[in-house]
């Protein structure tokens, strides 16, 4: 995975673009795959999104413009206004993912901020940087109209991200009305000592935000008639010539556009005078309205005089087109060159680049939003596909799952059913599933051979040939030996049975894996800003030591499958050696077997949930400790302490869990609750090849 940046700001004209093309700048001198990514772009009037086509235009970025964004802002605000949010962030996700391994490092710019959508917005890009698990740039506008009010916003601007979990990479107070920036910088630190990330300030440069007549071309769809070498002047000002000649440019300035009916042959022919006058300001140009062009005679007197004042041609009327004008915004754009080169210059100018090179490449963010998890699940099992078996296929959110599942293509699927029934009741959900594998036990080739090989394992424990016929006509027995004989990597059931009917067939003959004594289970807790692992919460009611210990060792091994650094702590009610007690013995002893079994990784017990989780906790109650205040892995001591605990902290904090994941089995069989969702399956499906994975050493 990339490393990454995301440069954004907390409202309008703060000069975000040209932030961007400075950092920019700073990282292709460093790096040499360098990738460039929008969430949400605002193309205009047809055209591309102006960042990115500048950004890839001016550093030859070897990318797709379609790979370089998820949603226009037409597409963004649909999914809000339909409260479809999860698929907004699944879709940009998804987009991020397919340039996330292409590049060294990717630069994110998020929205184009617009009037009275600031807050919405600010929400919904830090939502998107901690889903990217980017850490923030973050460019403040200083355009203010004193220093106090600069270094006010600026702090605010701070505490704002603090506050959502954001990490900050580096604060850049831009369009700065101060001639002391160093002074402004150091204000600012005053105000945060303890950042240790940049602070930067660059001055205000107005003629970057300053349209050029090439901009009012854009802007207006106009025609231009005369000056095409003029169009990159600056416009500073507009004036509307409807009354008398003399009036009109009595006080004419310097860069003024001037906006008059097209039969105003006076005013033209003036415009044009003053263009090739020296006693006269230089106007910036001329809107003709209405339509009407000069005729052919004024034509050809116009085009004979040495400098011609760019002349635009629109068919809206005057007052119409002074009004669009005045909400006229300039943009950094392909065609304005000179602010291209006046951003990066004015950037190289106010900023340390290779200090700021520095401290990017030290930032990281720790974050993992449950977003993230689960859409990294997905990623995770499209890397090596393997294939799961499903066995009830009789209900809904089976055939929902796995239609999304195959769909995104990240397992391949097996059906058991009837064939005819199981397409019938995918097509009355209008979901798709030619590319299912759909057998029906009954009539299946491979039953003969199941029967017979699970009465081999079994006929020890009594079991007769018939019965043998009559569990494999079970579904959940035939799915089960699919894994078993390696024509399927996993199966996930529960939907419609108890966890005792799913776990039961693999207990019989899938087996424990070596050095393991007991099954066990995990729930992913996915918190506000990370996801850790629970253990066992749902399968051994009363572990004994060397059970716990075996459920601490498998439970880690899970977790790093699935990306979590284990850091085990095994939880009872007191911390170290400050308790005693049978219960509080047995998980001393688990934690003192579990580090003589798997010495590879950091366990600790036992240890308060406080004190597991909490740092500030942990320093006090246990230091020195290399899992106090740090714990990825929480081991509970019975079922009825983990059960409990992983209810309340999801009822009471908003933690998306995500369980039981089936441990210590051979192969991986995952048993669903059965009031599952259809993201519950397909969660657990994806975990389920993960899980295959891990087994085949694929991760």
């Amino acid at each position: 995975m990339a490393n990454k940046l995301y440069i954004t700001a907390t409202e309008p004209h703060s000069g975000k673009s040209a932030i961007v093309l400075g950092i920019m700048e700073t990282l292709v001198e460093n790096i040499d795959k360098v990738g460039f990514f929008r969430p949400i772009i605002k193309p205009t009037s047809g055209r591309k999104d102006f960042d990115t086509e500048v950004v890839c235009n001016k550093f030859s970025l070897e990318i797709a413009y379609d790979d370089t964004y998820a949603y226009t802002r037409d597409e963004a605000i649909k999914l809000i206004d339909s409260r479809r949010n999860d698929d907004l962030m699944n879709g940009i996700l998804s987009k991020f993912s397919i340039i996330s391994d292409k590049y060294d490092f990717i630069l994110c710019e998020g929205t184009d901020f617009s009037k009275g959508s600031s807050a919405g917005e600010f929400d919904l890009n830090t939502e998107i940087a901690n889903n990217l698990n980017a850490p923030v740039l973050i460019v403040s506008n200083g355009n203010c109209p004193t220093e106090e009010e600069i270094i006010s916003k600026a702090i605010q601007n701070i505490e704002a991200f603090e506050k959502k979990g954001c990490p900050i990479a580096c604060l850049i107070i831009n369009r700065a009305r101060t001639t002391d920036t160093a002074r402004l910088i150091e204000e600012v630190r005053k105000l945060v000592p303890k950042a240790a990330y940049g602070i930067y300030a660059i001055t205000e440069d107005a003629s970057l935000s300053t349209p050029v007549m090439g901009e009012v071309i854009n802007f207006l769809k106009a025609e231009l008639i005369y000056g095409k070498k003029l169009i990159n002047q600056s416009i500073l000002s507009y004036k509307i010539a409807a009354s008398r000649i003399e009036n009109v440019f009595k006080e004419m300035e310097e860069g003024q556009l001037v906006i008059t009916p097209g039969d105003r042959v006076d005013v033209l022919l003036a415009a044009m005078a003053c263009a090739n006058s020296e006693n006269v300001p230089t106007i910036g140009g001329v809107v003709l309205t209405s339509g009407i062009r000069p005729d052919t005679h004024m034509d050809k007197i116009i085009r004979g005089l040495p400098v011609q004042v760019p002349v635009l041609s629109v068919q809206d009327d005057i007052w119409t087109t002074a009004q669009k004008i005045s909400n006229l915004h300039s943009h950094i754009t392909v065609e304005t060159p000179s602010k291209i080169n006046t951003s990066i210059t004015l950037f190289e100018k106010h900023v340390n680049s290779t200090k700021l090179f520095e401290e990017l490449k030290v930032v990281k963010s720790s974050i993992m939003t449950p977003k993230m998890f689960e859409f990294g699940l997905i990623e995770k099992a499209r890397k090596h596909k393997q294939r799961i078996v499903l066995p009830e296929s009789n209900d809904d959110r089976i055939i929902q799952a796995a239609a999304l599942l195959l769909e995104r293509n990240a397992v391949d699927i097996t059906l058991l059913g009837k064939k005819s029934e199981v397409l019938q009741r995918a097509a009355k959900l209008g979901v798709k599933l030619e590319r299912a594998q759909i057998i029906d036990p009954d009539d299946a080739s491979e039953y003969d051979d199941y029967v017979s090989t699970f009465f081999t394992l079994r006929k020890e424990k009594g079991i007769t040939l018939d019965e043998a016929r009559d569990r494999m006509k079970d579904y959940t027995y035939f799915a089960t030996m699919m894994v078993y004989k390696g024509h399927a990597d996993g199966m996930v059931s529960g939907a419609l049975h108890t966890t005792a009917d799913t776990i039961r067939p693999a207990l019989q003959f899938i087996k424990m894996k070596p050095g393991f004594k007991i099954a066990s289970s995990i729930f992913f807790m996915c918190l506000k800003d990370r996801v850790v692992v629970y253990g066992d919460c749902a399968i051994v009611q009363d572990p004994s030591a060397e059970e716990l210990a075996s459920i601490a060792i498998a439970s880690a091994n899970t977790a790093k499958i699935f990306g979590i650094d284990p850091i085990v702590a095994l939880c009872s009610y007191s911390t170290g050696t400050s308790g005693s007690g049978e219960e509080v013995d047995k998980v001393r002893k688990a934690a003192e077997l579990a580090k003589q079994m798997a010495s590879q990784f950091k366990i600790e017990g036992p240890l308060q949930y406080d004190a597991a989780s909490d740092p500030v906790v942990g320093r006090q109650k246990l230091p020195n400790s290399e899992v106090a205040g740090k714990a990825t892995v929480f081991i509970f001591p019975d079922l009825n302490t983990g059960n409990n605990t992983y209810k309340a902290v999801q009822r009471t904090s908003g933690a998306v869990s995500i369980g039981p994941v089936m441990q210590g089995l051979r192969k991986p069989i995952n048993d669903l609750s059965r009031g599952c969702t259809v993201p519950d399956v397909v969660n657990t499906i994806a975990i389920t090849a993960i899980q295959a994975q891990g087994e085949k050493g694929l991760i």
